[in-house]
């Protein structure tokens, strides 16, 4: 980490520009509804989309929407996404996934930061407790639910988590963040300004602290946290060139038994984008993660990833926008075996990972488009995966948009389907790898709508499946317990989200997610463990929110939330009330106070049982 900050104090020190006086957050009379639908975005295409356009079930979280969430952490901002489900499990850990198979080990949702992928090819999934960035720099954080494979492969089953953070031409100045309430802490600061090479920059620097939770009756979880963040970001725009460096680096200690869980890790990433004219772009992205984990009792693991990609937009014909790419991953595996009971076999390995992709946007009328894509790619447990997508969408009439999708994705094995056994040395008695484990599969159908009937209004409903072969198993097999796949079945649901903007001062909006599971053993096969083991999801869920400005000066913001109860391990469902009062004190200092999870004084929304209390936040913001 010290090497970090190194390079953190020495681009600080080449300043040479006076850094410019950020002011303070727009209202809401600032962004209409129709301009929310002119909201650029690039999840579902890899390039710039009005939001209006997109034949995709996307919500965009912004950042006046995190802003008056007062949410701290950037799991509770995904909060805000309705086509996401999220449960926290402890005071660090969170299932986080998008229509269904959800758990603290989730492995069908992909998520990048600023174009940096950020899951562990330990489990294909994410580990909440160290992804994190400072929450005044994301520009907008767009969630796809819904398959992206054709353009970020596989482990993109379920959806897309896109975290954007702003470009450092817009955060030149000071900004301080200083909150504290009953539950954690946390402060932020940042520096940006511009030097004489001509890169806008910034650093920064985040520290937080979280208390323990509690199971009922009050006993305490050893899982208090104090974590440390720092980074820079450098960006330089000279004619038809862009430029981007950037990096973080963390370290985190839980508490657990019988001593502390402690993370560390790293990231350096460059991004080069030339504008080619005609509607042609090439961009060349390269980045370096290390991450080192060491969980008492379990594991230690120290992972290097390398990662390049290239992908070049043009319009070879009139009616036509091709995009195609292809990238190369190569993650270095280093496990050491501590536990008496798991182990991963071979404690080292090398995962290579490379692509290839095509997709081309087609005008076969003047209201339609038909987007056809094909992503290749291989891995070294299953080989090459088949990653097809095709959309359609029609513009029905101004502001309004009918589409549909078919594809094929795929969830790549990981180390934990294939290289774990148990006991720690032979005979491996209760469990023998996944010797014969292929890759996941899924084909997902969705029919989409997406309207602005007048100018005050705005809603996105899609009905959608999601049918699934060769899901994960357990099952006895003549060399021993293994994984395998041996379940199927299907995901079926209806997903919808408006606003109503009131007047210039008032906007209301509202969700609902509804869905169903069914799986079973293929034919002829027996699993040892349950379809429970697929994950645990609620049928139901809806939100409604209010964001009132009460004069110039005074933020209102309530959010309410209903999720249904979980049916393997049983969890009721729960009502939250989540309340932010905001004051513009002046145009440099912002007040708040958020009080969180009013609905109910504690509940549960994981099966361990973990019950979370009501929270109270108070904030101040200082810009100058």
């Amino acid at each position: 980490m010290k090497y970090l900050y190194i390079g953190v104090a020495a681009l600080a020190a080449a300043t040479q520009a006076p850094a410019q006086t950020q002011v303070a957050s727009a209202s809401l009379a600032d962004l209409s509804l129709e301009q929310l639908g002119n909201i650029e975005v690039t999840s579902v295409a890899k390039r710039v989309q009005r939001l209006a356009d997109v034949p995709g079930s996307v919500f965009v979280i912004r950042q006046e929407d995190i802003r008056r969430s007062g949410a701290t952490t950037l799991p509770e901002v995904l909060r805000l996404a309705p086509n996401l489900q999220v449960a926290r499990a402890d005071a660090n850990q969170y299932a986080i996934t998008a229509r269904g198979q959800n758990s603290t080990l989730a492995n069908k949702m992909l998520v990048l930061i600023d174009g940096r992928t950020v899951y562990s090819p330990l489990f294909s999934g994410v580990f909440w407790e160290v992804q994190d960035v400072m929450l005044e720099d994301i520009e907008r954080i767009e969630v796809l639910s819904g398959s992206g494979g054709t353009l970020y492969g596989s482990n993109a089953v379920n959806g897309v988590i896109n975290i954007i953070t702003r470009s450092a031409v817009d955060t030149h100045g000071l900004l301080t963040s200083v909150g504290a309430g009953n539950t954690d802490r946390v402060y932020s600061a940042r520096y940006g300004g511009v030097n004489a090479a001509g890169f806008d920059w910034r650093i920064y620097a985040k520290r937080s602290h979280v208390d323990h939770t509690e199971l009922p009756g009050g006993v305490a979880v050893r899982d208090k946290a104090a974590k440390s963040l720092a980074g820079f970001r450098a960006d330089r725009i000279d004619g038809s060139d862009q430029l981007t460096f950037q990096g973080d680096a963390y370290q985190a200690s839980i508490d657990q038994a019988p001593s502390a869980r402690r993370l560390n890790g790293l990231n350096l990433l460059g991004r080069y984008t030339r504008d080619l004219g005609n509607g042609s772009q090439a961009q060349l992205q390269a980045y370096f993660d290390r991450t080192e984990r060491d969980q008492p009792g379990s594991v230690r693991e120290t992972l290097d990833t390398w990662d390049l990609e290239f992908q070049h937009l043009s319009k070879p014909l009139a009616s036509h926008q091709l995009l195609w790419g292809a990238g190369y991953r190569s993650s270095n595996d280093e496990v050491t075996n501590i536990s008496p009971t798991l182990a991963f076999y071979p404690a080292h390995k090398r995962l290579k990972l490379w692509n290839l992709f095509a997709q081309d946007e087609i005008q076969v009328a003047q209201r339609v488009k038909l987007t056809l894509g094909l992503k290749a790619e291989h891995n070294v447990y299953s080989g090459t995966e088949l990653l097809p997508n095709a959309r359609l969408a029609w513009e029905v009439a101004p502001n309004q948009l009918l589409w549909a999708a078919a594809s094929r994705t795929a969830r790549a094995p990981s180390r934990i389907d294939i290289d774990l056994y148990s006991p720690r040395t032979p005979p491996f008695t209760a469990l023998n790898g996944g010797p014969n484990f292929e890759a996941e599969v899924a084909r997902v159908y969705e029919l989409g709508y997406r309207a602005q009937p007048i100018p005050a209004i705005n809603y996105s409903l899609t009905l959608f499946q999601h049918r699934f072969d060769k899901l994960r198993s357990l099952d006895l097999t003549p060399s021993g317990i293994t994984f395998n796949n041996n379940y199927e079945g299907k995901t079926t649901g209806l997903a919808g989200w408006g606003n109503w903007r009131v007047s210039d001062t008032w906007r209301l909006g509202a969700s609902y997610v509804h869905q169903t599971n069914r799986f079973r053993a293929r034919a002829g096969t027996a699993p040892l463990q349950g379809v429970a083991s697929l994950g645990n999801d609620p049928r139901n869920r809806w939100s409604l929110s209010s964001s009132h400005d009460l004069g110039a000066n005074i933020d209102f913001d309530v959010q309410l939330r209903r999720v249904g109860s979980l049916p393997s391990p049983a969890v009721p469902g729960y009502l939250a009330i989540d309340v932010r009062v905001g004051w513009q004190v002046r145009p440099d200092l912002e007040l708040s106070l958020a009080v969180r999870n009013l609905g109910e004084r504690r509940h549960s929304e994981w099966g361990n049982r973990v019950e979370l209390e009501r929270s109270v936040f108070l904030k101040a913001v200082w810009r100058m």
